[in-house]
């Protein structure tokens, strides 16, 4: 993964013919969903983004790359969602075990779990300190919807 991560994911929205949006990621092909209108498929397509993602990380496989974003829709993930992909992708990048770090952070190789845990609720703080073991650091921007 490049050394800043930028989590939006392009979707590819096909209307079927029964009238329901389907919806793919041509970088995450896991994750598939639909909606019965292009509002909701992409409701619910950010939580079918994650859950694959976090299949990614049970499977202890890299985080795919966004592809370049050129005019369609996209899935921009949560920042907590985000913080967590980048400790992950950081940890597999210099070969750091849940246990290695838990003993760098000083805590339970299961408080590293939660951590890398996309559908828990984890303390930002904990991640940025992770991150810094690494030589990394969360950046958070703001952007017009």
């Amino acid at each position: 993964m490049a050394k800043s991560m930028q989590l939006a994911y392009p979707v590819t929205l096909e209307t079927q013919e029964e009238g329901t949006i389907f919806v793919s990621f041509p970088d995450v092909p896991e994750a598939l969903t639909e909606g019965t209108t292009e509002r909701e498929a992409l409701a619910e397509a950010e939580d079918c983004l994650i859950a694959a993602l976090g299949g990614y990380i049970n499977e202890r496989r890299n985080i795919p790359c966004p592809s370049p974003v050129r005019g369609c829709p996209v899935v921009i993930l949560p920042a907590l969602v985000a913080a967590k992909l980048a400790l992950y992708q950081a940890m597999r990048e210099q070969g750091v075990s849940n246990v290695a770090l838990a003993g760098q952070l000083g805590i339970m190789e299961g408080a590293v779990r939660r951590l890398l845990d996309l559908d828990h609720r984890s303390h930002i703080g904990q991640i940025e300190a992770a991150l810094k073991i690494f030589g990394k650091r969360l950046v958070i921007a703001a952007r017009a919807a």
